[in-house]
């Protein structure tokens, strides 16, 4: 397995929180449905986009950035055991492709004020 890029990006859960409070549309322009359902049923949800929205952007630095990135390209989905894994599609998924990217790994971790995402691009 060879590492093509590595990128990392935190975010202030207070910031998501005062965005969910006052953007309406914050959660559906970013977030997928499987993203929405999954953080709402979440005792934190501010913390679980937090942590989501950090993915996108530690996952567009491990690619070495990616013009016109839409947020639902990059999307967080449960494995069969519960972990995270990235789901790439449109730009991303092309970006990716040029690289010769496989899979980009991911990392997440949350706690009450700082989410956090380290992504992993690797080529089998």
């Amino acid at each position: 397995m060879d590492v093509i890029g590595i990128g990392v990006d935190l975010v202030d859960v207070q910031r998501v929180e005062r965005i969910l409070e006052r953007r309406s549309t914050f959660v559906q322009r970013v977030f997928t449905g499987e993203e929405i359902a999954y953080c709402s049923t979440q005792a934190s949800p501010a913390e679980c986009y937090a942590a989501r929205w950090a993915a996108r952007e530690a996952c567009r630095k491990a690619l070495g950035g990616i013009r016109g990135m839409r947020w639902h390209e990059v999307r967080v989905q449960r494995s069969h055991t519960g972990a995270p894994r990235l789901a790439l599609s449109g730009r991303s998924l092309a970006r990716a492709t040029e690289l010769g990217v496989s899979e980009v790994m991911v990392a997440l971790t949350h706690e009450r004020r700082t989410a956090a995402a380290f992504c992993m691009a690797v080529r089998a």
